[in-house]
């Protein structure tokens, strides 16, 4: 009994955490319900690309979810339309200029060295790049001016060091998108994979700098991309939604609430409980994981409180069995989660492969009802066998069942209970066997 008052507490202090979660962590919703932006883009081809591959458009693909969620916009959804088109859709983004920018511009970070040409001087690249770049940040000089720093990944470094190496005494310079950003000459090897863009004399400007920071963070583009199409969608359709969620929500609840206490009676009661906990928990784990809500998530969650259900149902079921074969109450209690355990855990793993595919291969909307159709499922798991099993122990202890009426049944159905005195026959029918 200790244990199981310790796991009560337990259970108590997850819902207070999880109420706290909810109550501080932003929800995060869809173009669908709170409106936003949708940006179309068609890769194009070029002198170099005479064609449009599949594997090009998944590489465009992620370069783009990238560049968005370097944004801070994680909730933006990109899929594909076509062989050539991405749908870019943008929630609760109002000044599009600036995210059409980064969307569609390429950054080309390019260190070359000086190659005398006879009486000129050109500059050559060097096979350093921006894709060497593991990120850049922005930061100040000590006269007070703009920069940018970089940090190379492993090879990059590599390449830097044997660069600054060679060219001791010599300018090295920085191009970006085509045009010198400064040429300093190396004073010494540099070997722990950093550099800095300065910007000349006259140093960069904040939002020059910061623009810099954030295209070579968000890298470059595989293939050119344009925008073909751009729209808004308005909030009065996504507020009426979330308004019809809410009351589908609440009358599906109370619904199954009364069921469950009309039929089940007590043990209808702490499963009615155990919903509302489960309610709690996953919410407050979409909000944790950051999830976006959908319509359809939103869909996928309220389904899911349904399976919840069915897991209290079956339990019961196989309680008022072992109730009618004699059990007696905790063994009864125990041996109807134990029997009923594997349905549930079949039907839940049934669900979780079905949503599983779901996500990896269908549309965004596909993808947000499966996401939380699977983590309800998860979660269900735990409110149906824990949180349910415990309350009902802690409610029912260990004694008889005195009042049948509690489980809905009449006292006439109530089996003999095991005494050890019957028969081999008589015992097999309580499962005890010789």
């Amino acid at each position: 009994m200790k244990n199981k008052i310790l796991l009560f507490w337990g259970i108590v202090v997850l819902v207070i955490i999880a109420i706290t979660i909810i109550f501080i962590k932003p929800t995060k919703l869809g173009l669908d319900l709170v409106g936003g932006s949708r940006l179309v883009l068609e890769a194009q081809t070029t002198a170099t690309v005479a064609k449009i591959t599949p594997e090009m458009m998944d590489s465009l693909q992620f370069a783009i979810e990238n560049r968005v969620n370097k944004l801070g916009v994680a909730e933006t959804v990109v899929y594909r339309q076509g062989d050539k088109r991405l749908v870019v859709e943008i929630p609760a983004v109002k000044d599009l200029n600036q995210a059409k920018k980064f969307l569609g511009e390429t950054a080309e970070l390019a260190f070359k060295k000086e190659v005398q040409n006879g009486s000129n001087v050109d500059w050559v690249d060097t096979g350093l790049t921006g894709n060497d770049l593991n990120r850049a940040t922005l930061s100040t000089s000590t006269n007070g001016q703009w920069v940018v720093d970089l940090e190379f990944n492993d090879k990059g470094t590599k390449k830097f060091a044997e660069l600054t190496q060679q060219l001791v005494g010599k300018p090295m310079a920085i191009f970006f998108n085509g045009a010198m950003t400064s040429a300093p000459v190396i004073r010494e090897p540099i070997l722990g994979g950093r550099a800095q863009i300065s910007g000349g004399d006259n140093g960069f400007a904040y939002e020059e700098a910061k623009e810099m920071v954030d295209l070579l963070n968000a890298g470059a583009l595989p293939v050119p991309a344009k925008i073909i199409e751009e729209n808004t969608v308005g909030a009065t359709l996504g507020s009426d939604s979330i308004e019809k969620s809410k009351i589908a929500g609440a009358v599906g609840l109370g619904l199954v609430a009364i069921f469950m206490i009309a039929y089940y009676r007590l043990p209808g009661l702490i499963a009615d409980i155990a919903l509302m906990i489960y309610s709690i928990l996953l919410f407050a784990l979409f909000k944790q994981l950051s999830v976006t809500l959908t319509l359809a998530g939103i869909a996928g969650f309220i389904l899911s409180i349904g399976m919840a259900v069915d897991a209290n149902i079956l339990i019961f079921e196989r309680t008022k069995e072992e109730l009618r074969a004699g059990r007696t109450l905790y063994t009864a209690i125990n041996a109807g989660f134990d029997r009923a355990f594997t349905s549930i855990f079949d039907s839940n793993m049934t669900t979780i492969i079905t949503c599983t595919i779901l996500y990896f291969y269908g549309t965004s909307i596909v993808k947000g009802f499966a996401l939380t159709l699977a983590l309800g499922v998860i979660v269900s798991m735990f409110s149906a066998i824990t949180v349910t099993k415990n309350f009902m122990h802690l409610i029912f202890g260990t004694g008889e069942l005195k009042y049948p009426g509690l489980f809905g049944l009449k006292s006439s159905e109530i089996g003999t209970a095991y005494t050890g005195t019957e028969t081999k026959r008589e015992k097999a029918k309580f499962g005890v066997l010789d």
